[in-house]
């Protein structure tokens, strides 16, 4: 990139898998760093199995939060009267649609794991994905209807995985990730691990453990278990984190910061719902554009006020 522009110094947004990438490069090539922006960070100290269990308890606490928000507001609220309730329903949807998919029109159907994966995206979307979350888990408990939930859902969690998929981003998911990471347990830690994640969450620990198995007998070696991020020497680097973030949790922003190394990682906390919050929060837009456009980073310590403050 910093080739075919001309530029001496790359100016980078990453989000999500993206702070990888970014936070790598600066690793690589500190000198050549310009203004960074790692956004909605992963966990740059955790292996792919520990970033499983982060990511699970996060997203079971994202819907937790939804719960109790649907039971206070929300009429009729198809969860009941909160996290406890919910997660009792939830439980026995997930049997009822391993036993009997629910269809979800063009042709697919909506199974256990389908359900886990379509509401964790709409979680991804913070307070904005709450209310058609609701009406969408209406529409398959009262009515038998997938179709509202897969709607806009990701395609690795809504699309039948019965069918042909309908590009190769699953594929490439799968490779990216076993070359990026060298684990490579045998079938007893992958038990262990399986065991672990499916007891840290009741709604999502079933559909998010067999994310162990996904590099098993991978037929090449990843270099390392966790990225390289160490960038001493770099200009400053901003790293936007949410405290609800229920796919990249809040936690790994605080290590990328401070992974990548005194004076280089500027942590920016946003007490946002949602996997990722630039634009959303009108306070992380104000500072993201002012360091892209000057360079000056946010004072040490600044905190953006948002849906969960």
């Amino acid at each position: 990139m910093r080739y075919l522009l001309g530029d001496e110094r790359l100016h980078y947004f990453g989000v999500s898998y993206g702070t990888a990438l970014g936070a790598v490069y600066a690793h690589l090539y500190p000198s050549h760093v310009g203004r960074l922006v790692l956004e909605a960070s992963v966990d740059p100290t955790e292996d792919l199995n520990e970033e499983q269990v982060s990511q699970v308890k996060a997203v079971q606490a994202a819907f937790d939060r939804f719960a109790a928000h649907c039971a206070a507001r929300i009429r009729h609220c198809p969860t009941g009267d909160g996290p406890e309730e919910a997660a009792r329903r939830m439980a026995r949807l997930a049997d009822r649609l391993e036993k009997t998919p629910a269809p979800a029109g063009g042709g697919r159907n909506l199974d256990a794991d389908d359900l886990a994966h379509t509401v964790s995206d709409h979680l991804d979307l913070g307070t904005d994905g709450w209310s058609p979350l609701a009406k969408a888990l209406t529409a398959l408990i009262d009515h038998n209807d997938g179709g509202p939930l897969s709607k806009g859902a990701d395609d690795i969690g809504s699309a039948d995985r019965a069918t042909t998929p309908r590009d190769s981003s699953r594929a490439a998911q799968i490779a990216i990730t076993c070359a990026d990471s060298s684990l490579r347990p045998g079938f007893e830690r992958l038990d262990r691990d399986e065991a672990r994640i499916k007891a840290a969450s009741p709604v999502f620990g079933a559909a998010w453990s067999t994310g162990v198995y996904l590099c098993y007998d991978w037929p090449f070696d990843g270099e390392r278990a966790t990225p390289q991020v160490n960038a001493d020497g770099a200009a400053p680097v901003l790293v936007v984190g949410g405290t609800g973030d229920p796919t990249t949790p809040y936690p790994g922003a605080r290590h990328m910061a401070r992974a990548l190394g005194d004076g280089v990682g500027v942590l920016l906390t946003a007490e946002e719902e949602g996997h990722g919050t630039y634009p959303q929060n009108r306070c992380v837009t104000e500072a993201v554009d002012k360091y892209l456009r000057t360079g000056r980073t946010p004072a040490v310590g600044t905190v953006c006020r948002g849906s969960m403050s």
